[in-house]
């Protein structure tokens, strides 16, 4: 296929889409008639426009419109026939002239390609605004569709669609896990802390009930199991009144449930060497606080 210019594109283009008018047409279809190339290039612009054109339905106007209009432009009643006069004959031509070389046809003549580009930049648009009206109209189609499809046809409306929900039973809620408390004290009347321990997870919190710490010195809560070979360090107890911690999580039930919980004095931030550096000073054992939840309510 041979290049064309984009006039050439371009008088495709409006000829495909009708915007053309009578001496632009004749051209255009002057131009088909002697190059299949040509031919071809227009083909496929309304190949390619078509498909917008099909996407929009035809509208039949009402009968009261065209009533209107024909009352509008004075043919509400029928016309005569229209004869058109005879054409006087042109006087006949001179020959032209041949125009002198001036300064002011080499600047026409210079300033060519200002002009052609006008007419270029012209169908363009031309093109442009037919599609820019086409793609209004669909979407236009599509709002009248998701919001008034009653406004349109049977054949337009969208079929209604039936969509089943299924709803699932939310999962049952976990059972409350075995609480188990232990009041850390000196000599069985005075309390100086309350551990509970979680039985599911074995976390652990410690309570601050009456003992506060010496300067430079700190709390450190030990496990004591005839089961482990030495006393095992939890940790430091905090300033705050609360200190909660996982580190019985190691540790299996048996264990945890059964061994004594003692609190030395050590060293500002516990002991160096993981071992106790005195004697226990508040001690004590676990008991149940709560049962764990039943697994089935009773019948």
């Amino acid at each position: 296929m041979m290049a064309y210019s984009e006039d050439h594109i371009a008088l495709a283009a409006e000829y495909a889409l009708g915007t053309l008018d009578a001496d632009e047409r004749a051209q255009v279809e002057t131009m088909m008639s002697v190059d299949k190339d040509f031919t071809a290039m227009v083909q496929a612009w309304e190949h390619k426009l078509s498909v917008l054109n099909r996407m929009v339905g035809s509208v039949e106007p009402r009968p009261e419109l065209w009533d209107r209009i024909k009352t509008a432009v004075g043919h509400s009643e029928p016309q005569a026939p229209l004869v058109l006069p005879d054409a006087p004959v042109p006087p006949p031509q001179p020959p032209p002239a041949v125009p002198e070389v001036t300064e002011f046809a080499a600047t026409v003549s210079d300033n060519s390609s200002v002009i052609r580009f006008s007419a270029q930049a012209r169908r363009w648009r031309n093109i442009a605004r037919s599609t820019t009206a086409i793609a209004a109209a669909l979407v236009a189609m599509i709002a009248v569709v998701a919001f008034e499809p009653d406004l349109l046809p049977d054949s337009f409306r969208p079929k209604a669609r039936t969509q089943v929900a299924q709803a699932k039973n939310p999962p049952s809620p976990t059972p409350p896990s075995a609480q188990y408390v232990a009041v850390l004290q000196k000599d069985g009347v005075s309390p100086a802390f309350i551990l509970t321990v979680d039985g599911a997870t074995r976390n652990f919190t410690v309570r601050k009930v009456g003992a506060d710490a010496e300067a430079g010195k700190s709390f450190e809560l030990w496990l004591i199991s005839d089961r482990l070979p030495q006393p095992r360090s939890l940790g430091v107890i905090g300033a705050s009144d609360f200190t909660a911690r996982p580190a019985l999580a190691s540790y299996d039930a048996d264990i945890v449930n059964n061994a004594t919980y003692a609190v030395t004095i050590e060293q500002a931030g516990g002991s160096p060497d993981g071992n106790p550096h005195s004697a226990p000073v508040f001690a004590g054992k676990l008991i149940e606080a709560v049962p764990p939840a039943a697994s089935s309510p009773p019948r």
